[in-house]
């Protein structure tokens, strides 16, 4: 066995139904008296709740890829109303608006998940400003604290939970290869891509099963470094505005098909989570079982934008165990325009 470095972040995580009532409590080991309560304009009647108990300030105002035009105005909303603390209640949306403001004035944070998302797990932080979305690690973005309350995800549209769990289920399959991987977190990978694999089928019945694997995939995102799925899919959402977890959900099998030559064992530990007998073509085949979109052409990306997609992707260097081909890129993304399924590969 290799050698290997591995330091568990500190987060502190308290999973059951019901849970959301232990925020107060949470807040109160954190020292947080009077916190911002985030959300998106679409939660905002829940936002406006969680702030009544919580003796916190409602702020429904986060958006999708974090623009940092938004965090600039929820940095000067937290200046003028004497917020002490932070609480981002939703999906990655909400989460990242938090981690945003924490990264500039290293607020405690608390984070309730509505999705599986996952990002509440990390210390990873994507912003987006000038169409260019980027990411940035810092011990200041590290929620100190996260509560998983599957009562909240009782009424996810079915469509967004598998989306989001698909999205989830990217941070595992490729924490499998990340060069600065190590047995403990391929355990968790293994065990995350099972679980959610599991549950998603399950629609309104398995949110505690996918909510554990949506843990167990953050953890693994926080733990290590992402590559060339992550890479393109922040390309494709912060230079062409597509929706976030939709955009995961329909490049996962591709990238994985992308890196199977050089990540043999890799694909054999995902083959296995799925039950399948090709990683790539179970990933797609699954994505395609759950009825979400399978092709960029439905969520908005123009054909005559995957060559510069592909420009953007292949100009920066990115950790990823296949070397970035501008070639294959464009390949990829026409197998996943029109919503092909990807190579047959073996491992």
């Amino acid at each position: 066995m290799k050698p290997f470095l591995y330091t568990p972040l500190p987060t502190r995580v308290v999973f059951g139904r019901g849970k959301i009532s232990e925020a107060p409590n949470e807040l109160r080991k954190l020292g947080i008296s009077k916190p911002i309560i985030v959300t998106t304009p679409q939660q905002r009647d829940a936002g406006e709740t969680l702030a009544h108990s919580t003796n916190g300030v409602a702020y429904p105002h986060a958006e999708m890829h974090t623009p940092v035009r938004v965090t600039s105005a929820a940095i000067d909303f937290v200046s003028k109303n004497g917020i002490d603390g932070i609480v981002a209640l939703g999906g990655g949306s909400s989460t990242g608006l938090g981690k945003a403001i924490a990264f500039r004035t290293d607020l405690p944070q608390l984070v309730i998940p509505t999705s599986y998302a996952g990002s509440e797990m990390t210390n990873i932080l994507g912003e987006t400003e000038d169409d260019e979305k980027k990411t940035k690690r810092d011990a200041r973005i590290q929620p100190e604290a996260v509560i998983y309350d599957p009562d909240l995800l009782a009424t996810l549209p079915s469509g967004f939970a598998a989306t989001s769990g698909l999205n989830a289920m990217a941070h595992a399959v490729e924490a499998l290869y990340a060069s600065d991987g190590n047995p403990v977190v391929w355990l968790m990978a293994e065990e995350g891509i099972r679980a959610m694999a599991e549950a998603l089928p399950k629609r309104n019945g398995g949110h505690d099963e996918a909510l554990y694997g949506a843990w167990l995939c953050g953890t693994v995102l926080g733990s290590c470094s992402m590559g060339f799925h992550h890479k393109l899919c922040h390309v494709l959402g912060g230079s062409f505005n597509l929706p976030h977890a939709e955009t995961h959900a329909i490049i996962l099998p591709h990238a994985a098909a992308y890196n199977a030559p050089a990540t043999r064992a890799a694909m054999t530990r995902i083959a296995v989570a799925l039950g399948a007998s090709d990683a790539p073509r179970g990933l797609f085949e699954l994505s395609n079982s759950l009825g979400v979109a399978t092709a960029l052409k439905d969520i908005g990306m123009a054909e005559s934008d995957l060559a510069k997609a592909a420009d953007i992707a292949a100009a920066t260097p990115y950790p990823n165990p296949r070397p970035l081909e501008r070639g294959a890129i464009v390949s990829l993304l026409q197998d996943a325009f029109f919503g092909r399924p990807p190579p047959q590969t073996s491992h």
